[in-house]
Parts: structure tokens; sequence; C-alpha cells
């Protein structure tokens, strides 16, 4: 009797046979709410080819959806993508049931791979620009380190005109629709800008340098098959534009207001700058980290002009729930902000310098010296408050002002 898991059909000789992670809330810090999707495919040339496997608790769903096409036995080639555990931690149990003529991956993926696991084959190197035969097909590999890892590649299906583009252009988003014409628009926005904002963001970078490698490539594309989330068929110009903009960090007229609170006086004053920030024409997000996110925190700032960060003070330091914010923030780098320090304390009341003192490290333009309040604030820090945040949405306009 034939299980539950079936492959998808891509095109005539592609089919989808990865697995869906409905649970997973927490991926490396960054809360995944929807879940996620592990992409493979499978290639159906000459060389039957395996595109990427699946993290290692769901091998057995993969396995069963290749074999809703073919006997897994006859899988000629693998390709590896991308060496992290998402999408390789199935792949010696693979190798172990297939046995394979050749598994491939980049140059550095090659080394990465028995690093991570007794891999039980020899892993085949291929260069930048190299395409390999599958009889009847052929594959040709682009180098895209450090988008995310080291090792990272894509291969580009000749035939079908279809990029198998690894964690680029991907989301965590767990679905039983296949393809991006499936699914609600605002939804694969929303994903695709917090996958962006807390995967690829620090790389942004390389990221504009590999749109304009591909494009020089003169590569006609008419699929876009990540290893997470929806395969591209309908709006790729959209994903592929979303990508560049998202990349180039451009501010918006925007203020994002984030903060740790004790007893509330912080708090008010996080809305105290809210208000200057809207009085000055900026669109605004206040974000009390007792009730959003660290990974919600960075997508709001994906294409922010102004951020505010506040804590109280607690043993000569800032609230743990905002060290932790800004240790994460810190890592993906976001460009391009304006920023001020803010808070209230009892008796020491370093929090506010410490602040500063990341957002320096940060590459964030300091606005003004950060406010503080002994205990309550007054009325008259408050109306500080609220003209700091004029003066920084004062400063983005200046940005944003044609020159």
């Amino acid at each position: 009797m034939q299980g539950p898991y079936r492959a998808v059909k891509v095109t005539d000789d592609v089919w989808w046979v990865g697995a869906i992670d409905w649970n997973i809330r927490d991926f490396h810090g960054y809360r995944t709410q929807r879940g996620s999707t592990y992409n493979a495919y499978l290639i159906m040339a000459d060389k039957i080819t395996l595109v990427d496997t699946v993290k290692a608790p769901f091998r057995e769903e993969m396995m069963a959806r290749i074999a809703d096409v073919v006997d897994p036995g006859r899988i000629a080639y693998i390709v590896s993508d991308h060496s992290e555990a998402d999408h390789t931690g199935s792949l010696p149990e693979v190798i172990a049931a297939v046995r394979p003529e050749k598994v491939f991956a980049s140059a550095v993926g090659a080394k990465t791979l028995p690093e991570l696991y007794a891999v039980g084959a020899e892993i085949t190197a291929v260069k930048d620009g190299q395409t390999l035969s599958l009889g009847n097909r052929s594959l040709t590999f682009m180098e895209t380190r450090m988008l995310h890892w080291p090792d990272s590649m894509f291969a580009y299906l000749n035939e079908e005109e279809l990029l198998f583009s690894q964690d680029a252009f991907g989301m965590h988003l767990a679905s039983s629709a296949r393809f991006d014409d499936q699914i609600d628009p605002a939804i694969l926005e929303y994903e695709g800008a917090t996958y962006f904002a807390n995967i690829i963001l620090p790389y942004s970078p390389l990221v504009l340098k590999l749109l304009e490698k591909v494009r020089a490539a003169g590569l006609s594309v008419k699929l876009i098959a990540p290893d997470h989330g929806p395969i591209w068929r309908k709006d790729i110009g959209g994903v592929v534009g979303r990508y560049a903009r998202w990349a180039s960090q451009k501010p918006t007229a925007k203020g994002v207001v984030v903060y740790a609170t004790m007893w509330h006086s912080t708090e008010k004053m996080a809305r105290a700058i809210g208000e200057g920030f809207a009085a000055g024409g900026l669109t605004v997000k206040v974000m009390p980290l007792d009730a959003v996110h660290r990974s919600e925190v960075v997508y709001e700032l994906l294409g922010a002009g102004a951020v505010a960060v506040g804590s109280s003070t607690l043993n000569n330091n800032m609230l743990p729930s905002l060290a932790d914010c800004l240790t994460y923030l810190r890592g993906l780098k976001p460009q391009n902000l304006v920023g001020a320090a803010f808070g209230s304390y009892g008796w020491s009341g370093e929090a506010v310098r410490h602040i500063e003192e990341i957002l320096v490290a940060m590459k964030v333009e300091i606005a003004a010296e950060g406010i503080r309040a002994k205990n309550v604030p007054a009325a008259e820090v408050l109306a500080r408050c609220t003209a700091l945040g004029q003066q920084m949405a004062q400063k983005v306009g200046e940005r944003l002002a044609p020159c």
C-alpha cells in the first residue's frame, strides 16, 4: 500500500520531493511562526539527480516522495548546494540507501561535508561556471559564497531554465501549496522580508553583486526553486526586485522604537519618542520587548530610517531582553540608520551609555545625546523625548531629500 507522501510535479522532468515542517517555531533565534519546508528536487534525466536533501528527522518523508516517482536506487547523482544541516542532515543515510555514482558540491562544500558527517562517499567538487551533463539534461553551477555560507552555490538546469537557488529567494513557510501563485501575496511579502532580514541581511553587499553576476551571465530564468518555501513561477521579477531593494537598505520615512522596561517609566519615554517621530512625518513602530520577538524587530528595521533604543537600568546594565536583541541586531548589521538611546533608572543609570556604545559599534549615526530619567520621567523629560523623536525624523528627512 502506498503511503501518504506524494511528489509534486514542477516541470515534465523535475519533481519536488521535500518535506514540510509544520512545527518548527525557532530557527537559530529567528521566530518561524508559520513553520518551514525543506525542499529537495528530483531531476528525471538520463542520470537521475537529486538536488539537496532534507533535515534528518524528515528523511523518510523525502524518500517516500522520491519513491512516488522512481525507485530511489536509480538515483545516479546527488547535488548538495548548501551544507547546512537542514539540507544535509539526511545526506549520509540517503547516500547509504541510494549508493549514487557521484555526489557533487562546491569546492568549499566538498571540504565542509566530511567535516560535518561521515558522509560515506567521495564528494566531487564543481567549479564556478562548470556544467555537468546529466545525459539529456545539464546543470551549470554558480558559486554564491557567503550567501549565506562559504559553500553555497546555485545550480541552473539549462533545458528547463530553472534555478535551484538553495537558501536565496526562500522563506520559512509551511504550506501544502508548492508555488508562489497559490499563496497570498501578502504572506509571501512578509515571510520573504522576514527571512531576508533574519538570514541574508549581513550579506547584502554580496546579494547586490550576485544579482549583477546573474544579469551579466544572461540567464533566462523561468522558475526559481529555493530550499525553503514556495517555488517561484509567476512573480520571479518581483522577488528578484525585492531582494535588490532589501539589499540596498535604503532608508525610508519610518521610525522604530524598541525598548525594555521594568515599571513603565522607560515605556513612557518610548511612547513620547514615538509621538515625536509621528509629528516629524515618520511612520512609527513602537516595540516593547516583553511583547515582541527580536526577529520581529529586525524585520521592522528593514528599510527603516531611524531607531530609538531604550532600557531601564538593572544591576548597572540594560535589561537582559534588550541586551539579547542588540546582540542579535549587531550580528545582522542593519545599515543607514539614525539612532538614539534613552532609559530610566533608580540610582546608577548605565543602560543608556551601554546602548549608545552598541549603536556606535553598529555604525548607527547617533542623532543626539541619550536621554536619562531618574525614576519616573517628569513632563520636562517627556517633552525632551518628543523633541528627540522630531529631531531624528528631521535627520531622516534630510537623508531622503533629493540632492
